[in-house]
């Protein structure tokens, strides 16, 4: 939990704003920060997990001879054969092209990482949403309800990790805020 100067208490228990820090919610009850703990490991690996078959080919989504060691492509299967409605084809020109494999690649592992070690996640809750929206935009209409679908839930869950500093807990978010590359450029919180 950060220790920070409290201005004023804010309007719900349990819950203190900052002023004047870059760290604008203290959450400091005790379950709220399990809560977030849980949320911050849960969406790391929903970012882990894709990086993990995709590259090893673990015969999940992935089977081994597509695994990209193996030679495959990370983004050609889905952007050529995965994607519906209005924005399914947007893409078609660069499915498959090595910097968007590489790209997509170091997008999921970085993120993870990012919420995995509580480091970061400023940055990879930004990566994550913006993931997020592309990857909805090229599988609209989501089958089940027709304006928001998980991964909406994703992104925004990953902002709330971000919002709440909740890489302090149980993760190297305090001793990553105090590096001093970090304290100069703060959005690398």
């Amino acid at each position: 939990m950060a220790t920070l100067p409290l201005e004023r208490e804010g309007t719900h228990e349990g819950v203190r704003t900052a002023p004047g820090s870059q760290d604008a919610v203290v959450v400091r009850s005790r379950g709220a920060r399990a809560a977030l703990v849980g949320l911050r490991l849960l969406v790391a690996w929903t970012f882990l997990w894709p990086f993990l078959d995709k590259v090893f080919g673990l015969g999940f989504a992935t089977k081994s001879e597509a695994a990209w060691i193996n030679g495959g492509s990370p983004t050609e299967g889905f952007l050529l054969h995965g994607t519906q409605g209005p924005f399914a084809h947007v893409f078609d020109g660069v499915a498959g092209a090595p910097w968007l494999d590489v790209l997509f690649m170091v997008g999921l592992l970085g993120i993870g990482l990012a919420f995995l070690l509580g480091v970061g996640t400023r940055v990879a809750a930004v990566s994550c949403t913006a993931m997020m929206a592309f990857m909805y935009l090229v599988s609209l209409w989501p089958a089940s309800n027709p304006v928001t679908d998980s991964h909406w839930m994703i992104a925004l869950a990953g902002i709330a990790v971000a919002a709440t500093g909740a890489g302090d807990t149980w993760g190297l978010g305090r001793p990553w805020k105090n590096l001093a590359l970090v304290r100069r450029h703060r959005w690398l919180i």
